[in-house]
């Protein structure tokens, strides 16, 4: 039997700022501390390449509430990952050099690959036994810079690292995200049908190639994250506060998503916000985000996926734990 240790991870998202503490074996996770703030961090990149220092200061401020929870928690280690905003900026060392003042590990910067790995053996870690262990599954990770997507099969998983190796699975990551996708297109609020074209017609232009690698053999289930996913599922569901045990495991139809879509793309953001509730911090970036799902969903045939709470942070907690026993 696999020895337990408690292990976090951090995750220095485009949109979001989110710290794990969990014990695992190195197979699976069990959470003790999951906690998510909406920092932003990519404020801007997409045009300026830099941080804006008051995205900078949200997120540091983040980083020392987390290093507070870590210091008494129990942690045997830390892994601190960023993501697509910082893969795009000009000054991530000087940031880089912040956070590590603050939380005591140096985030590393996960390449599009190394991200879309983290994001695959989170999300196959809690399946149990919802697919075919010999049959490829289709995972992906709308986040608020890029979208990856991942394809394997369930019988790779318990020997995966962040590491690539020959053949373990088919990964793509492409530079459509719900922040990157609202600050490109949708400049009015409502955004306007024009701009709502545009950018579908962007979207779909980008996926289509990466998204038809990922096809031949065919996945047996669909597992969507992040933000986006789980959102829609929670407002499908009529919460009107997040609950992490009704969203893990839910399922989302193409229909459905297609009305919340409609729903939240007519509206202004004031109103979007009242829609939403249980994440009103999203309304400016929702639609952007609902609009990769749908092109998601689209070219992959998939009329429904399963929603999953496991993701990138219980993928980096059990690369970790499989780094330190190799």
């Amino acid at each position: 039997m696999r020895k337990s240790r408690r292990l976090a991870s951090l995750d220095l998202g485009t949109n979001s700022t989110r710290l794990l503490i969990a014990d695992t074996d190195g197979v699976s996770t069990r959470t003790v501390e999951r906690r998510m703030v909406i920092t932003r961090l990519g404020q801007g990149v997409e045009s300026s390449r830099r941080l804006m220092p008051e995205a900078r200061q949200r997120t540091l401020a983040v980083l020392e509430e987390y290093g507070g929870l870590l210091r008494g928690s129990g942690v045997l280690e830390v892994t601190a990952a960023a993501t697509s905003a910082l893969r795009d900026c000009d000054e991530s060392s000087v940031f880089l050099d912040l956070a590590e003042g603050v939380i005591g590990t140096r985030p590393r910067i996960l390449s599009g690959e190394q991200e879309a790995r983290a994001s695959f053996l989170g999300a196959v870690s809690d399946l149990d036994g919802r697919s075919p262990k010999s049959k490829p599954v289709l995972v992906f990770d709308i986040g608020g810079g890029s979208t990856e997507l991942i394809a394997g099969e369930l019988r790779e998983a318990r020997r995966l690292t962040l590491e690539a190796g020959a053949g373990e699975l088919n990964v793509r990551s492409v530079d459509v995200g719900c922040v990157r996708m609202s600050e490109r297109f949708l400049k009015s609020d409502p955004p306007s049908t024009v701009s709502i074209g545009r950018m579908e017609s962007y979207i779909v232009q980008e996926l289509k190639p990466a998204v038809a690698d990922m096809l031949e053999p065919r996945p047996a289930l669909a597992v969507g994250l992040a933000g986006t996913v789980t959102t829609l599922s929670g407002m499908k569901q009529g919460l009107d506060r997040y609950d992490a045990e009704l969203i893990h495991r839910s399922r989302l139809s193409r229909a459905e998503v297609e009305e919340l879509f409609r729903k939240l793309a007519s509206a202004g953001v004031e109103e979007r916000k009242r829609i939403m509730g249980l994440e009103p911090e999203r309304a400016d970036i929702i639609v952007g985000g609902a609009a990769v799902l749908r092109a998601v969903m689209d070219l992959t045939g998939f009329n429904e996926i399963l929603v999953s709470e496991k993701d990138i942070l219980d993928g980096l907690v059990l690369d970790l734990y499989r780094r330190g026993r190799q």
